[in-house]
């Protein structure tokens, strides 16, 4: 039989495992995140990590909060900063529809997992993001 071909990279299996377990993930969107070459370098080898991080909205544009990603060991001064604030690229309508859906309480953004959509392009790496609701898991 022939295989299937899939668009993942072996190695790029940077999840947030603990979101879908504590929280109820109600939408979710797919986002493009703006790194750097050696951020992108650092992700592909899978030295980041996505627990304890958040979004927010700040005039009009995502932001990813606390997202860890290790130093490029072969980098040089050009070096990034391991935790900082990044930069999501998505359309003004889900950002508004974000923006509605977090002014209740309750309601947080919160990144899931990495992927990389288009294989022919390997500098593209985009982010999964989704609407999660505080919930009690009474049955534990």
């Amino acid at each position: 039989m022939a295989e299937k071909k899939t668009n993942k990279v072996k190695g790029l299996s940077i999840k947030n495992k603990r979101a879908s377990f504590d929280y109820l993930l109600l939408d979710k969107y797919t986002a493009g995140i703006v790194l750097t070459g050696t951020e992108i370098k650092s992700i592909r080898a899978g030295k980041a990590a996505l627990v304890d991080t958040f979004c927010f909205v700040h005039n009009g544009e995502v932001w990813v909060k606390n997202m860890y990603v290790a130093e490029y060991s072969y980098g040089s001064y050009n070096n990034h900063v391991a935790r900082r604030d990044r930069k999501l690229l998505l359309n003004r309508r889900e950002i508004r529809k974000l923006q509605q859906d977090m002014k209740s309480p309750g309601f947080t953004l919160i990144p899931t997992y990495f992927l990389l959509m288009r294989v022919d392009v390997p500098n593209w790496i985009y982010i999964s993001v989704a609407v999660r609701k505080n919930t009690t898991n009474v049955k534990r």
